[in-house]
């Protein structure tokens, strides 16, 4: 924050030397005319800096929300194919693996999803998945059969974890603080500046200035709208659980 001050500083400072120097000097002419070279200058830079941080603003949440979906893809894939290792299991034990992955799958739908809006996971559900872990961890194995089988379910869950740890490393994700102020700055300027600049536009003059305006507020706005990847216009949405909730039923209860 300290250094951004500074360079704010910096900034107007320089353009107070630069103007007190030509003056000094001689060099130029008084520039007053609303669509003159400084005006002109300054707004071309001051249209591309809009540009380049509400491109910054769209892009890097979109990217993160496709990224965010893919991992939601990944994770049930880690769970398809634990509630699969699980059946080598002895019968009891192997009914009860599954049904532990499909409460799980229904919590993480049901209670879990609405809560990542907010940026965070519930801790329930890394509760369930390590009870879980250490029951099948505890189960015997008295065949070579279910001493494998029972490490593949491990195995497969090792990654669910993973995976679950990169989902809540998703729902935290959010664009740099000063990106959305930047953004909105920025569009307060490029809107009023020709007003800064001197002009004073009338009647049918005003109607583009307006429609820029609206505009600009509409895109800021979409831009805060996707700032988070399970809120918002581009939510992720838990399909993926619900299709490994609906696999699950697919899946015969032995192989």
């Amino acid at each position: 924050m300290l250094l951004g001050v500074l360079a704010v500083a910096a900034a107007v400072g320089l353009v107070a030397v630069a103007a007190l120097l030509f003056r000094a000097l001689g060099r130029g002419t008084d520039d007053r005319d609303p669509g003159g070279a400084s005006a002109g200058h300054a707004g071309s830079m001051l249209s591309s800096l809009f540009l380049l941080v509400f491109a910054i603003a769209i892009v890097v949440p979109w990217t993160t929300a496709d990224s965010a979906r893919q991992n939601t893809y990944s994770e049930t894939q880690a769970l398809v194919e634990a509630y699969w290792a699980a059946a080598p299991l002895p019968a009891p034990d192997a009914a009860q693996v599954r049904e532990g992955l499909r409460e799980y799958a229904r919590y993480v739908v049901e209670d879990e999803w609405p809560q990542m809006t907010t940026g965070h996971l519930g801790t329930e559900g890394t509760s369930r998945l390590e009870a879980l872990r250490a029951h099948v961890t505890e189960l015997p194995a008295t065949t070579e059969a279910a001493h494998d089988a029972r490490d593949a379910v491990l195995e497969r869950m090792a990654d669910l974890f993973a995976a679950r740890r990169q989902r809540a490393a998703d729902a935290g994700t959010e664009p740099p603080p000063g990106v959305m102020l930047l953004t909105v700055l920025t569009g307060v300027l490029v809107v009023v500046f020709p007003f800064l600049a001197g002009a004073r536009p009338r009647g049918l003059t005003l109607v583009p200035v307006l429609a820029m305006a609206v505009l600009l507020g509409v895109g800021v706005y979409l831009a805060w709208n996707i700032s988070r990847p399970f809120s918002g216009g581009l939510a992720v949405k838990p399909e993926a659980f619900v299709s490994a909730l609906h696999e699950f039923q697919r899946i015969p209860e032995g192989r």
